[in-house]
């Protein structure tokens, strides 16, 4: 029996100096990870979002501070109802030309902006004030910070996640409107001459495109409107959708849509994508280490030969 209990203890021994040396191969790691690669990683992500800041902002060679205006052309090699040339300056529509061609007359109208106007798209300059914030978040933890825990690391990581998939979604999700509400727009109040009373027009971004959605309308007379029902709120209406404005009736008749790629948004939402992963990989660095501070090794490894035995069966998998 005694002989039995000597050798108990020395594998306990055995593994008290195991689990030990894990231990401080573990305090290593961590320590590492919070003094050397949270900033190695933090330098990454500014850099890259420093490249998405600069392309909403498009700056032309050699004029800091000035905008570069690009042209778009809309149309579509299957349908030619719809033409138009747009012109962006950052966030802001500067110029737009449509042809519009006359689904029953096939009479074609031409639209401009007024000289005096520009039209902003909300999703852009939303994005880039997303985009904004979430380098303020990194900037504030220079490399003289020092973390302290792998929880701080992540709380960090899940408020910079926040801003850049919210930047993320207003590029990829259009918002949803009500016809009374397009019609109502100050988009309508841009053209010169003015959009007839049965023409509705709308600009958005999907993803990487700029696209140009146009209504057709007609009136529905007061005694066919027995049925109406007024459509809900959507980024895109179909034929048929009703709605009232201004104690009129109207039925979507026509529905035109036509886009273009811009290519510098595309590039500001893979930088998203990279820099999304870097921030799951760095949660997932410290997720993968059986501690979240280095206060509780200590504890882990103080108890009976069981707590010995999690804590190697989780170190060596």
């Amino acid at each position: 029996m005694l002989g039995a209990e000597r050798s108990t203890l020395s594998e306990l021994a055995k593994m008290t100096a195991a689990s030990q040396a894990e231990r401080t191969v573990l305090e290593e790691e961590f320590n590492w990870l919070l003094k050397e690669e949270v900033h190695a990683v933090l330098k990454q992500l500014q850099d890259i979002l420093k490249e998405a800041s600069r392309r909403f902002s498009m700056p032309s060679p050699g004029l800091e501070g000035q905008l570069k205006q690009e042209n778009f052309i809309l149309g579509s090699s299957t349908m030619d109802q719809v033409k138009g040339v747009l012109m962006l300056q950052g966030e802001a529509l500067t110029q737009a030309d449509i042809n519009i061609k006359v689904a029953k007359s096939s009479q074609v109208m031409h639209f401009a902006f007024r000289d005096d106007k520009q039209w902003k798209l909300q999703q852009i300059q939303d994005a880039r004030n997303h985009v904004n914030q979430a380098l303020q978040l990194l900037s504030s933890h220079d490399q003289s910070y020092h973390f302290k825990t792998g929880a701080e690391v992540n709380k960090l990581m899940d408020a910079v996640m926040l801003q850049l998939t919210r930047a993320r979604n207003r590029l990829t999700t259009p918002a949803s409107m009500t016809l009374p509400e397009l019609a109502a727009s100050g988009l309508m109040k841009m053209f010169t001459p003015p959009m007839p009373g049965d023409v509705m027009v709308n600009f958005y971004i999907n993803l990487s495109k700029l696209c140009l959605t146009l209504y057709q309308l007609h009136v529905l007379q007061p005694n066919t409107t027995k049925n109406f029902k007024s459509a809900g709120s959507s980024v895109l209406h179909n034929p048929g959708a009703m709605f009232e404005y201004n104690n009129t009736k109207f039925e979507v008749s026509h529905i035109h849509k036509v886009e273009c790629v811009v290519p510098w948004l595309n590039d500001t939402l893979v930088f998203f994508t990279i820099s999304l992963q870097l921030c799951q990989q760095l949660k997932d660095k410290f997720t993968a280490l059986p501690f979240k501070s280095s206060g509780f090794l200590s504890s882990l490894v103080s108890g009976t030969t069981d707590h010995f035995k999690l804590f190697l069966t989780k170190t060596l998998q």
